[in-house]
């Protein structure tokens, strides 16, 4: 079986697209191979690394890369996490399945420290449930 590579993209690549990576990497190891990069990448965030380790998935030592690394690599998705990387998507991966999966933007989230976690935690485990049914679809088939 050939291992399928992904690119999530994100504005930031901070947070969900880092999310991703690190679930996609963990749940379908040996399956599919996952980046993550950022068209105005800011760094790796904090709060997103914590709610990942509560689960077992280490993301500390990730990079928060800008999509031209891998303007010349072949991917067979590129999943945009927010609405500004799918408008900003640029057309160089062509022949590649290309998505939009949004979920909510968590270092936007207002409220109390344990609310703001809270928030973490369901949209780490939101993009786990909607990639963990696309990608086993789409392995199946």
């Amino acid at each position: 079986m050939t291992v399928k590579r992904v690119l999530f993209l994100c504005t930031g690549n901070s947070c969900r697209s880092q999310m991703a990576e690190g679930l996609v990497n963990n749940d379908f190891k040996g399956q599919i191979e996952a980046f993550s990069a950022g068209t105005d990448p800011h760094g790796l965030n904090q709060k997103a690394v914590e709610v990942m380790a509560e689960i077992g998935v280490d993301i500390a030592n990730n990079s928060s890369d800008h999509l031209s690394l891998y303007e010349k690599q072949h991917f067979d998705y590129v999943i945009t996490l927010c609405g500004d990387a799918n408008e900003k998507c640029p057309l160089f991966f062509g022949g590649t399945k290309r998505l939009h999966m949004g979920f909510d933007d968590p270092p936007q989230a207002k409220g109390s420290d344990k609310e703001i976690m809270e928030t973490y935690r369901r949209v780490r485990d939101e993009i786990r449930n909607q990639m963990g049914s696309f990608f086993q679809s789409e392995l199946d088939s």
